[in-house]
């Protein structure tokens, strides 16, 4: 992949070793898969920061899930953390859907949608709105509660395949058109 282009943006191993606060942390943050641009610990970061990017709450708790996975399964936390911005406020409505229908695969339910939210709630009192929320609420926490650790698997592991597959044929490609080039050299 373009490592030279992002490594630019990377800091090296005597940077990472002589900063403060990771200094303080040990060698939890000196791996060297946490830094470095390679295929394996790349594919773990965009797992990472796949799965991490469907916990519930912002993107504060979404950067620190992806930097602690990625620091338990040491893979690259920089790009964890950036792939956790996959979720945001125009993509959470759809994939907060795929994950309650997933989880209505996954329980068996065979109902059809969602079901819908409670008329005239804008009308309602914070008193009378309150209960309808929540009652909603329940009524879709179960599947959405399966469905998102499903989603959030699901995505991570088409995440870790595509990016290993995709860096493959990215470097098999540079090796064709060098070899295509050396070939034209001695011609």
């Amino acid at each position: 992949m373009p490592r030279k282009f992002f490594k630019k943006f990377l800091p090296g191993d005597e940077a990472i070793r002589n900063n403060r606060t990771i200094a303080r942390l040990g060698p939890w943050l000196q791996h060297h898969n946490l830094w470095h641009l390679h295929r394996r610990s790349v594919a773990g970061g965009v797992a990472v920061g796949l799965f991490a990017g469907l916990i519930p709450g912002s993107n504060p708790v979404q950067f620190t899930a992806g930097a602690l996975l990625a620091i338990a399964f040491r893979a690259n936390l920089p790009i964890a953390v950036l792939v956790t911005l996959y979720s945001n406020p125009f993509t959470i409505v759809p994939l907060y859907y795929i994950a309650f229908r997933l989880g209505q695969v996954a329980l068996l339910e065979s109902h059809g949608g969602v079901p819908p939210f409670p008329h005239g709630i804008h009308d309602m009192g914070f008193s009378e709105w309150l209960p309808a929320a929540l009652h909603w609420f329940t009524s879709v926490g179960k599947p959405l509660l399966i469905g998102l650790p499903l989603l959030a698997l699901l995505l991570a592991l088409i995440g870790y395949f595509a990016t290993l597959w995709t860096w493959r044929l990215y470097v098999r490609c540079a090796w064709n058109r060098r070899r295509r080039q050396r070939n034209a050299g001695r011609s």
